[in-house]
């Protein structure tokens, strides 16, 4: 298996700035923290960045203390809910560009900000909360920067961009956005201080459980998790180890009814085939296979598994509140649907509930653990869950501070 640093390059190449960059400056870092923590910046004066990327919980969370599982973000007033869980802010430092890229598969999707990819930097993905109706609902980037101009950071943001850089409002938002950037580029978000990073230092072992969870969890026929969350076994450098390969992927996840847009049965998340503009950024040195925007449907992207026994709910729709249950869909979601999907009237499982009938054979169901069929064993039985738990549980931040 290639070293992931050297893919994630090798697509930043393709895309056309590395996916990681340089150590910003820290005047610019600390202005974008600032920004990042402002309730200022939000029509009701209550909700900041920080709202919904809690860094106690690895900078995800969706801002309702009274449900903290909620599976979608609250944004500025109460009535203001979105359609999707909040994803972690850490590590993404690390995702090249959205694009398609040409392999054995075909066209794969890879890197891009949100579930759906259609940010391509971290600065772009900061534009979007500001003026977003549902989230921090100012009308527009105008009404941004007036409350940037009245903010106490003011003047570092003219020492970081310039004495006239709140003069024009475009390049201001620009800047903003930037500096965001940079304070998601420091190591306050890609700490690489779990566990399992002490653990390819040669600072920590891990115990017996977490062990054999670690192996369940690259075994191509138990867990198989590497195929997705992917890390190069053959490394020591945690910068290998990103637990993500930045793709795609349909799992046919049940439908949540918690998310009040799903309460219209009309109502889906598609995904990525509804990112604006999709099917201009396929390559045209490649011919698509016809059906290939549909293919998308469902897909979103595989999230990293750095800390994520902290980031509760899961999936895109938050449908799932315990890790455990996770995993228990992964191998029982074929073997024993009616655990997972509605009985419908005719008595039979409503598999994959959550799309459209003409999206539901986008679902995987050949890679392991998604390979089974009723009657057939789980890949994992619950003790091996126990175990690949363990193992999961060394994932996150703040085992190894650099000692």
């Amino acid at each position: 298996m290639a070293s992931i640093a050297a893919t994630l390059m090798g697509l930043a190449a393709h895309a056309g700035e590395p996916p990681c960059a340089d150590a910003p400056d820290r005047d610019k870092a600390r202005l974008g923290e600032l920004i990042f923590d402002d309730v200022n910046l939000s029509a009701s004066g209550t909700e900041a960045c920080a709202s919904c990327h809690q860094a106690d919980r690895a900078f995800t969370g969706n801002n309702d203390p009274g449900h903290p599982l909620f599976p979608v973000s609250v944004g500025a007033f109460p009535n203001l809910l979105g359609t999707r869980n909040a994803p972690t802010a850490k590590y993404m430092a690390f995702s090249p560009r959205f694009g398609f890229v040409a392999d054995d598969d075909g066209l794969t999707p890879t890197g891009g900000q949100f579930w759906d990819g259609r940010a391509d930097t971290l600065a772009d993905q900061a534009k979007a909360p500001f003026v977003n109706a549902r989230e921090m609902a100012l009308p527009d980037h105008a009404s941004v920067i007036a409350r940037v101009r009245q903010a106490d950071y003011a003047p570092l943001f003219r020492r970081v961009y310039g004495r006239h850089a709140l003069d024009d409002v475009e390049s201001a938002y620009d800047d903003l956005a930037d500096a965001i950037q940079a304070f998601e580029q420091t190591s306050t978000f890609s700490p690489f201080s779990s566990k399992f990073d002490a653990y390819l230092r040669g600072r920590a072992r891990l115990t017996r459980a977490e062990a054999r969870g670690f192996e369940l969890f690259k075994d191509p026929q138990k867990g198989n998790c590497i195929a997705c969350h992917a890390g190069d076994p053959t490394s020591r450098d945690p910068h290998d180890w990103m637990f993500t390969d930045f793709t795609y992927d349909n799992l046919g996840v049940p439908r949540n009814m918690e998310i009040p847009d799903n309460q219209d049965p009309t109502y889906f998340d598609l995904g990525l085939c509804a990112q604006p503009g999709i099917a201009a950024k396929v390559p045209t040195t490649v011919t698509a296979p016809a059906g290939f925007i549909a293919s998308l449907c469902g897909a979103f992207k595989v999230p990293t598994l750095r800390n994520i026994a902290r980031t509760a709910p899961y999936t895109h729709s938050g449908y799932f509140k315990k890790l455990r249950d996770v995993i228990e869909f992964y191998v029982t979601r074929d073997t024993n649907p009616e655990r997972w999907y509605p009985i419908g009237p005719d008595g039979r499982v409503q598999k994959f509930n959550d799309l459209p009938p003409q999206y539901q054979g986008n679902v995987n169901t050949e890679e392991v653990p998604y390979d089974r069929h009723p009657g057939e064993a789980p890949r994992l039985d619950e003790k091996e869950i126990d175990d690949l738990l363990q193992f999961l549980d060394t994932l996150s931040d703040g085992y190894d501070q650099g000692r």
